[in-house]
């Protein structure tokens, strides 16, 4: 069984309306990369019985994700983030550099990039 990676990232989100024991299975195989028997011998279970709980958790958090997009618009949002935190840092240098800087662009600048800052820490 060939581990999708997108799933752990997923879990993250959607985690909590699995069941405690599908949550655990899932982060045991994901997060701390046990094997199927390893899993089992753990919840004195079968391979079987952990593939299952696996394939449904996915099947779970990939269905909540088409629905309603959390994970989507996170990443979005962070490398959106990242974008403007470039271009505020741009306008800034680029004032710099001119002969006759305009203190309101180097304000906007700083003020944008404190913004930046404040919604990477929420």
């Amino acid at each position: 069984m060939a581990k999708d990676l997108t799933i752990s990232y997923l879990l993250d989100f959607y985690g909590e309306v699995l069941t405690e024991k599908q949550r655990t299975v899932m982060e045991q195989y994901y997060n701390e990369d046990l094997s199927l028997a390893e899993i089992a011998e753990n919840f004195g279970i079968t391979r079987q019985g952990v593939r299952d709980a696996i394939k449904r958790g996915e099947a779970t958090v990939r269905e909540l994700e088409d629905k309603v997009g959390f994970a989507a618009r996170y990443r979005a949002m962070g490398e959106n983030l990242e974008r403007l935190d470039q271009l505020a840092r741009d306008i800034r240098f680029y004032n710099a550099q001119q002969y006759d800087q305009s203190p309101e662009v180097a304000r906007a600048a700083r003020e944008m990039l404190e913004l930046i800052k404040q919604m990477r820490e929420a």
